[in-house]
């Protein structure tokens, strides 16, 4: 995390511990919360701590269409997943890998790809293949912190929603995310594969995984709205920048859900628990080959830094340190559920004796270096672990 970004997340808690005045809202009642339905009413998210099957998230078509991947899997025996994390400016990391990947020739299609923060923001590039690598490398390394956040202090401190405003962020995202860009999904969505991405319900404390092929396929008039607003939800860290206010439906009335960083609730989609075969191999007496590739954009073993004798630097560094935990606690998760489930684990993250800093919170230089270090382990094919931290030899 770079220190720009803890100063910022260390102001924020002062400011939650302060209390200032809040704007007003139209929230959803507790009650009527698992009611809320965004659009038409279809369901196009699903609570990520629910254990559920993958039939929950029916897509369009035949009912063996709605078995969601479980049923291409069997036709197909092989099946690849793709979970990428949160990280900000080290979301550099996740994009030179798929890039190096693509040049190593061996880059699957994957059946799923989840994204939570700023893997939200490399998840779609990756869901539609090498076609946007350009693209996904354009994004992670020439945007510089002031081409995507506009710092407003003042405003923060005197009763905003957050100390930066998302409306740069916001202007990347639709900049890249148009009309032909979601047909694309929408069209990989009807051949059974799945673009999903974390974002946090505030109020709720829950994490909540959007089904992104379900919106792009529903010819809504605000579909690609509400696609770009997922995005940048996910992306959108508490305090520092606003959250993205989603409109819902609820018994006939309008009201509006809060969604924030989907790294608060988790660092990466935890779907693998949710994966269950439709029964079809077994009938064909086939075993699939199940592959979970997950990217932690950012460093897992610990890093020695003396800490400054003040409230902000030790507050900085108790958030830093909780997100990173947080984040190695659920790479532990996957590995559990990818075992019982019988998938290949594989992880990449950050070596720990990578050396450069970032100087600020997006720096284009920092970026650079750190694509290029995911770009040569992705040709490589030596990024992947086969186990979480601590458990195994570290790469």
């Amino acid at each position: 995390m770079s220190k720009w970004r803890r100063r910022v997340l260390s102001t924020a808690l002062v400011l939650v511990v302060a209390g200032c005045a809040s704007l007003p809202r139209d929230p959803v009642p507790a009650q009527l919360a698992d009611r809320a339905a965004v659009l038409d009413g279809t369901q196009f998210r699903y609570w990520g701590d629910e254990l559920r099957t993958w039939t929950a998230l029916p897509s369009r078509g035949s009912r063996q269409e709605h078995a969601d991947p479980t049923s291409r899997m069997a036709r197909h025996r092989r099946s690849s997943f793709l979970a990428i994390s949160g990280g900000g400016s080290d979301g550099a990391f996740a994009a030179g890998l798929l890039v190096g990947w693509t040049s190593r020739g061996d880059r699957p299609e994957f059946d799923i790809v989840t994204g939570v923060s700023v893997g939200a923001l490399t998840a779609p590039f990756a869901f539609l293949g090498p076609r946007y690598d350009k693209a996904l490398k354009a994004v992670h390394t020439t945007y510089s912190t002031d081409q995507l956040v506009k710092k407003q202090f003042v405003r923060g401190l005197l009763g905003g929603e957050s100390l930066a405003s998302n409306a740069p962020l916001a202007r990347v995202i639709a900049a890249y995310i148009d009309e032909d860009f979601i047909r694309k999904v929408a069209h990989e969505h009807s051949r059974g594969r799945r673009l999903l991405i974390g974002t946090t319900n505030l109020d709720a404390q829950r994490p909540v995984v959007w089904n992104m092929g379900r919106i792009a396929s529903s010819g809504h008039p605000h579909a690609l709205q509400l696609f770009r607003n997922v995005l940048l939800a996910s992306a959108a860290i508490p305090a520092v920048f606003p959250p993205v206010h989603i409109s819902v439906h609820v018994e006939g009335q309008l009201h509006e859900e809060m969604h924030v960083d989907g790294g608060t609730t988790n660092q990466v989609v935890l779907f693998p628990m949710q994966i269950r075969s439709d029964g079809t191999d077994a009938k064909l007496g086939i075993r699939p080959t199940r592959r979970l590739y997950i990217v932690r954009n950012g460093r897992v073993t610990p890093e020695f830094q003396v800490v400054k004798a003040s409230t902000l630097a030790i507050a900085g560094r108790s958030i830093s340190t909780l997100i990173k935990t947080q984040g190695i606690g659920d790479l532990y998760q996957m590995h559990a559920s990818a075992q019982r489930n019988g998938i290949d684990y594989n992880l990449a993250y950050i070596p720990g004796d990578f050396p450069d800093t970032s100087t600020e919170a997006f720096d284009p230089i920092y970026m650079a270096r750190l694509f290029e270090l995911g770009a040569k382990l992705g040709r490589s094919g030596g990024a992947w672990t086969k186990t979480p931290p601590r458990l195994g030899a570290h790469p």
